[in-house]
């Protein structure tokens, strides 16, 4: 026990930015350590993408952090763009391609909602067919079910008849993913499973629970929450834009409680459906990662403690 003592008062100790003093090194070591345990003797890492359209980009920045470094991810959980960046990085895609893909990136898969568009949708009361993103996913991932993913992998939709949450874990993946990224007042509900579905972040922003459900143990959270404080809509769209903003903000508030760590790329500015500069918002996610990388390590090696000891007296 006095072992453990040490550690964690070497970890709440602030290392040096320029020489890395002992607890610097020990924290090296014990992340070393925690790296090459098996699922079960560590914590099994959830990584959980929230929604927010086009913001929801910054996840592919998160991840490629974090995949960098050689962050552990067990299973993985996503909303609306979160479930679409999930499904890449389950599905097998490799961070350039989920780069490339993103840097790409339309609302319609194909069709920016540019001003000609958007009063089309609004003169012509009808909405848009949300049918390409399914092709997309198609052919990025093939037919894929969840039970053939890289990892386990839940997204989330809303019943627009009801207002319950379905989170899905299995059957077809690309329909499921869909369905999560549907955008009320933009795109048609999905019919799927017997229900009219759309985007799950009206009822479950930063789905932390779906991620337990996987068998998470400990959780980080990539957030891209919009900032609806300083802004007055002056039309349709960004009033729908705000109300979805101020639903997801009510609801990530006990959201953000059940993680163990959050990364909050700063994109609260960027428009829901503008997708003239994705790279930006990728690289705000990346950013916000580096930031956040080391206290996620060192919250996750906290965690880790009873873990590498079992290992230890294991070796002795």
């Amino acid at each position: 026990m006095i072992r453990i003592g040490v550690l964690l008062t070497l970890l709440a100790c602030p290392a040096s930015a320029e020489v890395q003093s002992p607890d610097s090194l020990l924290r090296d070591h014990l992340w070393q350590q925690v790296r090459v345990l098996e699922p079960g003797e560590r914590p099994r890492v959830g990584l959980v993408l929230s929604a927010g359209s086009v913001r929801g980009l910054a996840h592919i920045g998160v991840m490629r952090v974090l995949v960098n470094a050689g962050f552990p991810i067990d299973v993985v959980a996503g909303t609306s763009m979160g479930a679409v960046i999930g499904s890449f990085y389950v599905g097998g895609l490799s961070m350039e391609k989920m780069w490339e893909i993103g840097a790409n990136m339309r609302m319609n898969s194909g069709n920016n909602l540019n001003t000609i568009r958007l009063i089309s949708l609004i003169l012509n009361d009808q909405l848009l067919s949300s049918a390409p993103l399914e092709k997309l996913l198609s052919e990025s991932l093939g037919k894929r079910r969840f039970d053939e993913l890289e990892k386990p992998f839940a997204c989330v939709a809303m019943d627009i008849s009801t207002g319950e949450k379905i989170i899905f874990r299995d059957g077809p993946l690309a329909p499921a993913v869909r369905a999560s990224m549907n955008l009320p007042g933009i795109f048609k509900p999905v019919l799927y499973r017997h229900r009219y579905l759309v985007d799950g972040g009206v009822v479950d922003y930063i789905p932390v629970d779906a991620a337990k459900l996987l068998g998470a143990d400990w959780v980080l959270a990539s957030v891209t929450e919009g900032d609806y404080s300083n802004e007055t809509p002056t039309n349709v769209l960004g009033a729908l834009e705000q109300v979805i903003d101020i639903r997801g903000a009510i609801l990530s508030r006990q959201q953000r409680r059940e993680a163990d760590f959050l990364i909050e790329p700063e994109v609260g500015q960027v428009v829901y459906y503008d997708v003239s500069n994705t790279i930006d918002v990728m690289e705000r996610g990346m950013n916000a990662a580096r930031k956040g990388l080391q206290g996620a390590k060192e919250n996750y090696i906290l965690r880790s403690l009873p873990g590498l000891w079992n290992s230890w007296e294991a070796k002795r």
